[in-house]
């Protein structure tokens, strides 16, 4: 009599069974996906914070959103949310990690949310962007309620998936925006010193000597479809800061929707159920911007110089998805660490100098802050902070791309060098994740000094920057070997 076939569920239990017992982790099993986005656009009225001096919004040019994508590999279980706004509290982003977890079960390690960084958005970092701790306002609560709706929506919509990667290259809309000038061309700075390169120099000045560093122009993704080809979603990253050019008072994602709404139109995945979502990520754009120091200034209408660089990435990203190896089942890991990282605290001479730029402060309420009276506050403010506090880095894998994640305006050194030395290929790095602790300069352009090391711009000790590249280096290790290269 013949012996009944088993079933394939009751199969794949016992080779599961079979390599556990042999000391083997058992292979992913058929990848599924789900994507959504929540809306976080807040309402009209409350201050846009790109600038030193803050107004209220007048307009919504463009809706915010958190956009949120889930992948599941029968084992194991990750999601990455970018949200449409300049910074996250650590704190919101804590809240968000702990709904997440209570409604959907996912752990909070396997979690990534990160900020674009668009300057045309309120603040979710709270009345007191330095305080490690908070009550959170109206608006953070709102944004974090609304990440976990995110994720929430997007497991709601798993199912079978095929996933692949690949990276593009978009050099045209790069520019280091640090500065070595000639001698005596840097003013003094507003604490006090002396810098060796400037932030956004003069355009077209004949002080300009040379940048003060490279840039990035990767574009690394990933995308998801359907096993019948239907775009699921594509999660993109680029190394430039923001581009602006917005009208008065708007509210605006700046390029990174534009580059979500067109590559998009690209793909043809308009009106799609369940609908398609893209995002792209902040890579290491701390000192990159869109600005070519060396050619003068050109008045552009809002919008035109953002929608150029858009496009450009989208159909970028669009001609490398042609060539994209899809793939049904891939390994999905997740890796935490909160290292301790020492913070900067002004001297004696510098609070000193501080309170008494205070004290001759204009009392007139009316009259904006000088440029030295907003970093005297901030001096103090720093003064304020703890010797040190554990920070939030993350890695994820997918297959073999894996993805870091810090919580600053991490210079574009420190991508590169991540990448280069990362087992994993591609990897990326996003910028503004799980928290703000302001830029990350590596200790060469400590030295250097600068607007993005200035105390209050800077909030982290001189050497944060090897110890987080370090971090992350083992975390990546943490994750697994990646699959060695094919050979032909």
């Amino acid at each position: 009599m013949r012996a009944p076939l088993l079933g394939p569920l009751l199969l794949a239990l016992l080779c599961t069974a079979a390599a556990a017992t042999l000391g083997q982790t058992p292979p992913p099993g058929p990848l599924r996906a789900g994507a959504a986005a929540s809306n976080i656009t807040p309402h009209i009225g409350r201050d846009i914070i790109g600038g030193f001096h803050p107004f209220p919004s007048a307009q919504i040019h463009d809706d915010l959103w958190a956009r949120a994508l889930v992948l599941d590999d029968g084992r194991a279980r990750v999601a990455m949310v970018v949200c449409d706004i300049l910074g996250l509290s650590a704190p919101l982003c804590a809240e968000a990690r702990r709904l997440v977890e209570e409604q959907t079960g996912l752990p909070q390690s396997h979690l990534l949310i990160a900020a674009t960084h668009t300057h045309s958005a309120s603040s979710a970092l709270g009345t007191n962007r330095f305080a490690l701790k908070q009550d959170l306002d109206e608006y953070q609560l709102f944004v974090a309620r609304r990440i976990a709706d995110g994720v929430r929506s997007a497991t709601a919509n798993l199912a079978p998936a095929q996933i692949g990667w690949s990276t593009a290259q978009e050099p045209r809309h790069v520019f280091n925006r640090r500065w070595f000038m000639k001698p005596g061309s840097i003013p003094t700075n507003p604490l006090g010193g002396q810098d060796q390169v400037k932030m956004n120099p003069p355009r077209g000045s004949p002080d300009l000597v040379k940048p003060a560093g490279p840039t990035d122009p990767e574009i690394c993704f990933l995308a998801v479809r359907s096993p019948e080809g239907r775009p699921i979603a594509l999660m993109a990253n680029y190394s430039l800061h923001y581009v602006g050019g917005v009208g008065p008072g708007h509210i605006s994602a700046d390029y990174f929707g534009m580059f979500s709404d067109r590559i998009q139109q690209l793909l043809g995945a308009d009106r799609l159920e369940p609908p398609f979502v893209a995002m792209l990520s902040n890579g290491t754009s701390g000192n990159i911007n869109n600005i070519d120091f060396t050619k003068p200034s050109e008045k552009l209408p809002p919008y035109a110089r953002m929608r150029q660089v858009a496009h450009d990435v989208a159909q970028a990203v669009h001609r490398a998805y042609q060539g994209i190896e899809w793939r049904d089942a891939v390994t999905l890991a997740a890796a935490i660490e909160d290292p301790e990282i020492a913070f900067r605290h002004p001297t004696d001479q510098e609070l000193e100098r501080a309170k008494d730029t205070l004290a001759r402060r204009d009392p007139d309420p009316k009259k904006p802050a000088t440029l030295e009276q907003i970093y005297a506050e901030r001096t103090l403010r720093m003064a304020e902070n703890p010797p040190a506090a554990p920070l939030r880095l993350q890695a994820l894998r997918i297959g073999d791309l894996a993805i870091g994640a810090i919580p600053c305006e991490t210079f574009v050194e420190t991508g590169l060098d991540l990448k280069r030395r990362s087992p994993f290929k591609p990897t990326f790095v996003v910028s503004l994740a799980h928290g703000y602790f302001g830029y990350l300069p590596t200790p060469e352009h400590h030295r250097l000094g600068g607007y993005e090391t200035w105390l209050g711009t800077s909030r982290l000790e001189p050497d944060a920057e090897p110890k987080i590249v370090a971090t992350l280096l083992g975390l990546f290790a943490k994750l697994g070997l990646p699959a060695p290269p094919t050979t032909h």
